[in-house]
């Protein structure tokens, strides 16, 4: 009788520990250096960001969401969801109708100065470098009241995985010269990006250096000068590769050490968000396949 009575009671602290978490107000730093006060826990909140959706979710928090941007897409429950439109075009009208606790959203996204006007409170969050990535999830889970042992399990989860990624690649391709193109024009990541970080913990090198940007608009003749040994690019951009002018006599495309993905790991590979380790491990696993460069 004793013991049942105890565990009552354990179980009713625990409970009203839970309830006085919930009642508590949180406070965060966003990346304009901004403190946003919210009187609770936020229940309500809406996305115009794609990396942000994933990582509420990636904090088992996706039922919290109750709109996202048109390009959010992980996991498939959140294109159930309420669109708001996108970063730059963003429907005031269509957020405020839904009554967020908060929202999400780049720096660069417009829209926010318009719903801070109308008493909706708005956390600017625009991860570029891995690094932001684990402070997104600290910010949002601050936000969402998430422990913050669990936020770092995920994290730590994140980068296990990148590590596992890295002992795909093996000595004799580690430091092979990689070329992302991340938009046809040619964009391409350069080391200062988001994804020349994730060439880089994986061991690879990578054919635009730093100085160029993050993501510098090149020329067809640079790249063909700079002879990348793995050309890495969406699957729906591969087919026009040697039709572009001396494409065709590049190495890598000769010599098919061309790593081209489908949409959704696309996905996984350019959004600086939670589900990094898996772009990494498909690039990887992509290198770890590909026909040895000449030498």
């Amino acid at each position: 009788m004793a013991e049942r009575w105890c565990r009552r009671w354990i179980a009713l602290a625990l409970c009203l520990g839970a309830g006085w978490v919930w009642a508590q107000p949180v406070a965060v730093q966003d990346d304009l250096g901004r403190r946003v006060a919210l009187d609770k826990p936020a229940q309500r909140v809406v996305s115009v960001l794609p990396s942000l959706t994933e990582t509420v979710c990636a904090l088992q928090r996706c039922e919290r969401l109750v709109g996202v941007d048109r390009y959010s897409s992980w996991p498939a429950s959140v294109r159930r969801l309420p669109q708001v439109g996108g970063g730059l075009d963003p429907s005031v009208e269509a957020i405020v109708a839904l009554r967020p606790d908060v929202v999400l959203m780049a720096r660069s996204a417009r829209g926010g100065q318009r719903l801070e006007s109308l008493g909706v409170s708005v956390v600017y969050l625009e991860p570029q470098h891995h690094a932001d990535v684990r402070r997104a999830l600290q910010v949002v889970g601050a936000l969402l009241a998430v422990p913050p042992v669990e936020v770092q399990r995920v994290w730590a989860g994140m980068d296990r995985a990148l590590t596992q990624a890295a002992g795909l690649v093996s000595a004799d391709r580690r430091q092979q010269r990689v070329y992302v193109e991340v938009s046809p024009a040619p964009y391409a990541a350069g080391e200062a990006s988001f994804v020349g970080e994730t060439l880089q913990r994986l061991g690879l090198g990578n054919v635009v250096p730093r100085e160029r940007g993050a993501f510098p608009l090149l020329s067809p003749e640079w790249v063909v000068q700079s002879q990348p040994d793995v050309m890495v690019l969406g699957q729906q951009h591969r087919a026009g590769l040697a039709a572009r002018p001396g494409w065709a006599k590049l190495s890598a495309v000769v010599g098919q050490r061309v790593c081209a993905f489908d949409e959704a790991t696309w996905d996984t590979l350019v959004r600086p968000g939670p589900r990094l380790a898996e772009g990494a491990q498909a690039l990887a696993r992509c290198v770890a396949q590909l026909p040895p460069p000449a030498r």
